[in-house]
């Protein structure tokens, strides 16, 4: 009864992303949207975090399964992908400078304190 509680919840989260974005037109996927939207039901106390944890821990538990399907759909887009190698590769590479730096100055400034 845990995991139907469970995934119900988490459900209704993603369908409510997903209207979300849909009737919004919103650049953000509905899916991240319905993430934000269970973190907030959780942190706010409106979903009890016992209530979605189950299936929270069996989807967490096997998320390098759930990855396959996308690893695979790559496959489909390969030319694409080796056609623009280096804008990829640069913003790779520029994003993860820039979460570097903000991680270090914000544990610089956690450490000051």
């Amino acid at each position: 009864m845990a995991y139907l509680r469970s995934f119900s919840i988490i459900f209704l989260c993603l369908l409510a992303g997903k209207a979300f974005q849909h009737l919004t037109g919103i650049a953000i996927p509905g899916s991240i949207i319905g993430m934000l939207l269970l973190f907030f039901t959780l942190a706010i106390g409106a979903v009890p975090p016992r209530w979605a944890k189950e299936g929270c821990n069996l989807l967490i538990r096997h998320m390098a399964l759930l990855f396959v399907p996308v690893g695979v759909g790559l496959i489909n887009y390969l030319d694409l992908i080796s056609a623009n190698t280096l804008p990829i590769l640069f913003s790779t590479i520029g994003s993860s400078l820039v979460v570097f730096i903000v991680i270090g100055l914000a544990t610089h400034y956690k450490e000051k304190q």
